[in-house]
């Protein structure tokens, strides 16, 4: 540059304060947003997939809403109490049974035979006590007439020596024959007691060994009418009047000692079984009353029995109805209850829906009055 140049100065602020300028206004910008912005969740949601009710102050009614399963009022279970072999079905399920009619029919060889060896073995101890006795009845009769012998000889020794001491008295016996006689009517009368002592030990054990023989024969007598009743258990019978609601053996098929052969459903009334959610379960007790309808006739009904297991979160109750039963209704069909859980009151309502279950009724969405968004 010579000496007739000039240097021209640029005029404003340079670009590269003004691009420093521009990031720290962003920067400044996002710390804002950072520090003082919304830090609420947002989500957007089609509003026709969400339910809109008003909360409004109303007569509160406690109750909630179950559904029922109709159940006969008694189930009367058959069971095998032999093991056997079906061999013929008398009555099909879903016919009615009178008590007392059989239904079906097994056979068991095993129990024939020991039916058999029972009595062949009550037979040979009556045919014993029977050996007894006539035992027992010869030996008294010669007993008997042993001492009957025994006393003659007695009363006759006696007889002598009582003679013979009146002759010795006199000196018309000699002294030998005189002891002769008193030691004979000695050992008579020893004798005697002897064999009456024998008698009556012998009676004695004659009257336990009958005793036990007797007890015996009661006892494998008692043993007999047990087992002559399990072989009429071979019948399995009606217990009740109803209605065969289920018999699960086919002829052929061999069934075990204690196995389920059917059920009975006693018909002369009815109960519903409710499955309920187990958050209520603190709240239902004995005694509750519901409403339900059948044929769009409402009935009511009271829980008279409450199933303590709780089983993929529900638990089960039985309710009758209290008043009448009603006309057409049939086993298995449902119905909608509804279950008083408390006396009605006033209160601010809010419609229950599914979030009840995800809050725990902690909280609920308040829609705006745009409806633009909901807090």
């Amino acid at each position: 540059m010579d000496a007739m140049d000039k240097k021209i100065e640029k005029k404003g602020i340079p670009r590269k304060y003004i691009w420093y300028f521009l990031f720290g206004a962003l920067l400044l910008a996002v710390l804002g947003v950072i520090i003082f912005g919304d830090k609420s969740s947002k989500y957007n949601v089609d509003v026709s997939r969400i339910t809109i009710e008003e909360v409004k102050e109303d007569v509160f009614q406690d109750y909630i809403t179950v559904q029922g399963t109709v159940e006969p009022i008694t189930t009367i279970f058959l069971d095998a109490v032999e093991r056997g072999r079906v061999e013929e079905i008398l009555i099909e399920e879903g016919n009615m049974v009178k008590a007392g009619d059989v239904i079906l029919r097994i056979s068991n060889d095993n129990l024939l035979l020991e039916i058999t060896n029972n009595e062949a073995q009550v037979v040979r101890a009556i045919n014993e006590l029977r050996t007894a006795r006539l035992q027992m009845d010869q030996t008294k009769l010669s007993y008997k007439q042993q001492i009957i012998n025994l006393e003659m000889t007695v009363i006759q020794n006696k007889r002598m020596y009582e003679n013979n001491k009146v002759l010795r008295s006199q000196d018309h016996i000699s002294r030998e024959e005189f002891d002769q006689s008193r030691e004979a009517y000695e050992s008579s009368e020893e004798l005697l007691e002897l064999l009456l002592e024998n008698y009556r030990n012998d009676s004695i054990y004659r009257s336990i060994q009958i005793s036990s023989l007797e007890v015996s024969v009661s006892s494998m007598e008692e043993s007999m009418r047990i087992i002559r009743r399990r072989l009429d258990n071979l019948n399995i019978k009606a217990s009740v009047d109803g209605e065969l609601a289920s018999l699960n053996p086919e002829i052929g098929e061999v069934i075990s000692y204690g196995a389920r052969v059917g059920t009975i459903n006693i018909l002369d009334s009815y109960k519903l079984r409710v499955d309920i959610d187990e958050h209520y379960i603190a709240r239902i007790t004995r005694g509750l009353n519901g409403e339900c309808d059948f044929a769009s006739t409402p009935y009511t009904g009271i829980i008279t029995k409450i199933y303590p297991e709780v089983q993929n979160g529900r638990f089960a109750v039985d309710m009758v109805f209290t008043e009448d039963v009603p006309a057409q209704i049939r086993i298995g069909q449902t119905s909608r209850i509804r279950l008083q859980l408390g006396e009605s009151k006033e209160g601010v309502l809010l419609t229950k829906g599914g979030f009840y279950q995800t809050t725990g009724g902690q909280w609920v969405f308040v829609l705006d009055p745009s409806e633009e968004f909901a807090v």
